[in-house]
């Protein structure tokens, strides 16, 4: 029965997908044990090390369907390491093949390196979704890159942009999230095959050889040394994780942000009978950005656990990894939900044209006041320029009336530009300095121009 958000039949769908849950079900950890222990016996049935016919028989049998996967929970209940699983494979492995099981290995090998298997699969899922949101970005900058809207800081306006521009910044930073995913590749994709405390005494002849062959079999990096107790590159996974999320957390709180009423620039993705409220039937709430979000802060959350399970004991500490059984995989289901979620905001998000027009002139000219004084300055001094436009500003905002009708009462400008330089100095239009630019150079930067 579940009894959790990731695996509830009601609340299953905003916490984790049917693909990543497949990833890490009960039947796929053991799989990925039953690999590791097959990529072993094979390896050392090529070297001679066990017979070869009983690593034939060990791989032929390596299926985690013809385990009895509930008994191997029973002994969970005594033990961790995982003799559990030794003595469930054990039971359908023909001709005492089962004595050749795991042979000079130790339970961290296995688990370690089944761990690994199984974010790979979870990584090339991230990965691929990852890059099918950036490509919904690029799409919309390239579209955008010359639509005018307010620009922000502070939460206020500041002066124009391009909505192409906010977009190139949303996707340049997801690329660099996406190299760093790349990047951890080598150092988080290396298995583990060592013996007790590492050094491989339980193989005198050809341990380093069998750890070679096997780790190719797996597709896994070799490693230098074991890394039973250095746990930097499960924390690098996880950290790397925290970071995406927070981009990705920043792009849909963003878009939260620009569908509030009063503003309205972007909405996600509306249909009729998306229902917002029980009570109020306007309501078109943002509440798939809000799931969104809430799974993000619980991904990012998790990487401090996982970089605290890096402090472990001497040449074996369980509980540095068993953080990493819960954390990692919970991050990993956490992430999927919020990415399939984000590629249908991203790809089909709302975008009001006419409201980012009208924001461009709500503040009556206010925006523009950067563009005055830089006109101002050549004649006044830029100090200067800045506390005339100043005082006029003060008191548009304050009076609540347009900047021009201050700025055509004010000495210093009356006696410098005419009315229809004034208007032209007022146009945020024509004033989004090398915005579209910027995102043509994003565009090319991922071949998208």
């Amino acid at each position: 029965m579940p009894s959790t958000a990731i695996d509830s039949q009601i609340h299953g769908s905003m916490f984790s997908t049917d693909e990543m849950r497949e990833i890490f079900s009960d039947k796929a950890w053991a799989q990925k044990w039953l690999d590791t222990e097959a990529a072993l016996a094979k390896a050392q049935g090529e070297l001679g090390i066990i017979p070869k016919e009983k690593a034939d028989i060990i791989n032929e049998y390596a299926q985690a369907e013809r385990l009895d996967i509930p008994s191997i929970g029973e002994y969970y209940k005594s033990s961790i390491t995982i003799v559990p699983l030794l003595r469930a494979f054990k039971a359908v492995l023909p001709d005492n093949a089962g004595e050749f099981v795991h042979w000079g290995a130790t339970s961290q090998d296995i688990v370690d390196t089944g761990l690994v298997l199984l974010q790979r699969d979870a990584y090339d899922v991230i990965l691929r979704d990852l890059k099918i949101c950036q490509k919904s970005l690029l799409k919309l900058a390239k579209k955008y890159k010359d639509l005018p809207m307010a620009g922000r800081t502070h939460v206020v306006h500041a002066i124009p942009i391009t909505f192409g521009y906010k977009v190139a910044v949303w996707a340049d930073e997801l690329g660099r999230d996406i190299e760093r995913m790349e990047e951890m590749k080598k150092r988080v994709f290396v298995g583990e095959m060592a013996g007790a405390v590492g050094t491989l005494a339980s193989m005198p002849e050809k341990g380093l050889e069998t750890q070679k062959r096997m780790m190719e079999i797996l597709g896994l990096g070799v490693p230098a040394i074991a890394w039973h107790v250095a746990r930097d590159s499960q924390a690098e996974f996880a950290t790397v994780l925290a970071l995406v999320a927070g981009t990705l957390g920043r792009i849909n709180h963003e878009i939260l942000t620009l569908q509030r009423t009063e503003i309205l620039e972007l909405e996600e993705p509306f249909f009729t009978g998306k229902v917002g409220s029980s009570t109020m039937p306007h309501k078109r709430n943002p509440a798939v950005l809000e799931n969104v979000l809430a799974l993000l802060r619980n991904v990012r959350s998790i990487a401090p656990a996982i970089v605290e399970s890096m402090i472990s004991e001497n040449e074996r500490d369980w509980g540095c990894f068993l953080s990493e059984w819960e954390g990692i995989p919970r991050a990993c289901h956490l992430m999927a939900a919020a990415l399939a979620k984000s590629k249908n905001i991203f790809e089909n998000m709302i975008v009001y044209e006419q409201h980012m027009e009208r924001n461009l002139f709500a503040q009556k000219g206010l925006m523009m006041s950067e563009c005055v004084m830089m006109h101002l300055a050549p004649r006044l001094g830029r100090m200067t320029a800045h506390e005339v436009v100043y005082k006029s500003c003060m008191e548009a905002y304050e009076k609540e009336i347009p900047l021009k009708d201050v700025l055509m009462k004010t000495k210093e400008v009356t006696e410098a530009f005419t009315e229809a330089e004034v208007d032209a100095m007022l146009d945020p239009k024509a004033y989004v300095g090398r915005a579209p630019v910027f995102a043509e150079r994003v565009l090319e930067k991922y071949g998208e121009k």
